[in-house]
């Protein structure tokens, strides 16, 4: 018990102090030979101008006890925002990069960009938050979508 709370303690501080993030869940298992931290059942994530929430999310952490990755699955849905862009959507599955500030969006997966007035499906979408590209996959049988607002000339 004492090296689970001490698992916790070192994997959790390393991210916290960058930046508040705060996750609830029903339960959690701290996996410490693979430095990986397990949430189950209604998990919610919070940090400044963002949320995800999901069934199942796994925090994945490197060698230095950095996060290294987020994985969300089951109905995820979330919005993240930054001074520039605001996006909310939702998917299968969500990977986020936090030191990359990327996102990978598998399985119907939407995004409503509310600061373009843009909207976007395919079957995996890229999201790179920090400058707004995104690379969006279909299928023959979901093509991809976008749409957006044509502003008339006066």
């Amino acid at each position: 018990m004492h090296s689970l709370r001490w698992l916790i303690l070192v994997l959790f501080s390393s991210f916290l102090l960058a930046e508040k993030v705060e996750i609830t869940s029903e339960s959690m298992k701290a996996l410490e030979s693979k430095k990986e931290v397990h949430f189950m059942g209604n998990v919610k994530i919070q940090q400044p101008g963002s949320w995800l929430h999901s069934q199942k999310v796994i925090v994945y952490f490197d060698d230095n006890n950095k996060t290294k990755m987020y994985e969300a699955s089951g109905a995820v849905e979330f919005e993240f925002k930054n001074e520039k862009n605001f996006y909310k959507g939702s998917a299968q599955i969500v990977k986020y990069y936090p030191q990359k500030s990327y996102y990978e969006l598998q399985g119907k997966a939407v995004i409503d960009d509310l600061a373009n007035k843009r909207h976007i499906d395919g079957d995996m979408i890229t999201l790179d938050i920090r400058t707004g590209h995104a690379d969006v996959k279909g299928n023959k049988a979901k093509p991809v979508k976008f749409i957006f607002d044509l502003e008339e000339g006066k």
